[in-house]
């Protein structure tokens, strides 16, 4: 079971988000603020699915032991 930064992510999802990252890298605008930066903004997307994917998880784990 994939735990950690990578929870609840599937393959083509991590690889797509690596090729986008590094295209906003590449063609990307110089400087932003943090709230308008897309890495930071793909940063915080890919937080909230893994922590959606954590939290499902504990609440199915919970479930199948009480």
């Amino acid at each position: 079971m994939a735990k950690g930064s990578n929870e609840g992510l599937s393959l083509g999802y991590r690889l797509l988000y690596g090729i986008r990252y590094f295209g906003w890298h590449l063609f990307g605008p110089a400087q932003l603020t943090a709230e308008d930066d897309p890495h930071m903004k793909m940063k915080r997307e890919r937080a909230a699915k893994v922590e959606a994917a954590r939290a499902a998880r504990l609440r199915r784990e919970q479930q199948a032991h009480g």
